[in-house]
């Protein structure tokens, strides 16, 4: 096949992380080609936050992230931070609105975004082809050899921005950690995170499938890590924000602590209540500061109900127990299918913190979810990928 084209930067995947990156080396003046399998760009960006893109966290800070070396990702954020990118924003008079915990949301909806990147990648000459199938990545002395469905093209710096395999009916695969371990790079398996936990059937039975729809504020541990946001109650288990978030440190056996009142001291609340309505009994207490119908099933599949005056000393310090430290052991999770990011990929020991390229091949970066760097959810992923990418941008 005879050769196509030449270009000083090459970038596979048009993402959050390789749309940046393309963007920044263009303002170099360099000859910048972005390559991508979808039809479109930044499908993930489209989709995110119920189309409105949660595109940054005003807290993004290190402790946010989880990395097999938590100090890597230290340069990056510090030199590309959330007013960077709200400062784009501003250039292209799109607005934002902050959630709850330093969530930022687009007023003008996501597709907003994705054509203010567009844009910067039009006004910095760089070229984008997508429905773009690559089948074979190689390296001639200072030049890759890309072969793809749109034939070959060379490059002298390649960038890989395919991100991680979480939901594969957008495309996503593991087609960055496969490079690099093409190249001898080595990594960290993908594993979900940012997703829901499934539990065996008789609990599902029991308790989720009855309270599936059900939303509720709790504080969640595990692992030495607590979250203190809402978890819903769903036929195949429980997700929510909290569960999501806990999700990324669970591995499979580890137990899961829910505390159902997390304002309360949950002790002294139940002598109040004994002292207070001694004749009424456990579920309808509990209704004053949890759903009913959640009320109603813990007293029939965890928690001794009987009028309040009944309850020992030690009862009453037994309940307590339970609805502050509720102990569960999720029997995996939804998955691939459904986890937002993964933890995981190409391990950050393989590449520079200043530059993203690999310290082994000259020339070969690696920006986004592709390395073992991931957020917590609410913005944070978006923040890591929009400063990855620019960071590499200033080096290919």
């Amino acid at each position: 096949m005879m050769l196509k084209s030449t270009y000083n930067t090459l970038i596979i995947g048009a993402g959050a992380a390789g749309l940046m990156c393309a963007i920044e080396a263009g303002k170099k003046g360099q000859n910048v080609l972005l390559l991508d399998k979808a039809e479109k760009v930044g499908k993930k960006i489209l989709i995110s936050g119920g189309g409105r893109c949660n595109f940054t966290n005003l807290n993004s800070n290190t402790d946010a992230y989880l990395s097999k070396n938590p100090h890597f990702c230290k340069s990056a954020l510090a030199r590309y931070t959330p007013w960077d990118f709200i400062a784009l924003l501003n250039k292209y008079d799109l607005s934002w609105t902050e959630k709850t915990l330093g969530q930022l949301f687009c007023d003008q909806r996501s597709k907003a975004i994705v054509e203010m990147l567009l844009s910067e990648c039009k006004n910095n000459d760089v070229e984008i082809k997508t429905n773009c199938e690559i089948t074979q990545i190689n390296k001639n002395n200072s030049l890759f050899i890309i072969d793809s469905s749109f034939g070959k093209f060379q490059a002298t710096s390649l960038v890989i921005a395919t991100g991680g395999p979480s939901i594969p009916r957008m495309g996503s695969s593991d087609f960055g950690v496969q490079i690099a371990k093409k190249f001898g790079l080595k990594n960290i398996p993908f594993v979900p995170a940012l997703v829901p936990f499934t539990f065996p059937q008789q609990e599902l039975e029991q308790i989720f499938k009855p309270l599936s729809g059900l939303s509720v504020q709790v504080s969640i541990r595990c692992q030495q890590m607590c979250f203190h946001e809402a978890i819903l109650f769903t036929h195949r288990g429980l997700s929510g924000p909290a569960v999501l978030q806990i999700s990324s440190y669970w591995r499979k056996g580890n137990k899961i602590h829910i505390n159902l009142l997390p304002e309360i001291n949950s002790k002294k609340w139940l002598e109040d209540q004994k002292k207070q309505y001694p004749k009424a009994e456990l579920k309808t207490c509990l209704n004053h500061c949890l759903p009913k119908k959640l009320s109603q099933k813990l007293c029939q599949t965890l928690l001794l109900n009987k009028p309040m005056q009944q309850y020992t000393t030690i009862e009453i310090e037994q309940l307590a127990s339970q609805l502050s430290n509720w102990q569960l052991i999720p029997s995996g999770t939804e998955g691939m299918r459904t986890a937002e990011v993964c933890t995981g990929g190409v391990n950050t020991d393989e590449l520079s913190s200043k530059t993203f390229e690999s310290k082994k091949v000259s020339g070969l970066y690696f920006i986004g979810e592709t390395v073992d760097v991931t957020g917590h959810l609410g913005g944070y992923n978006f923040q890591w990928a929009w400063s990855s990418g620019w960071c590499a941008g200033q080096f290919v």
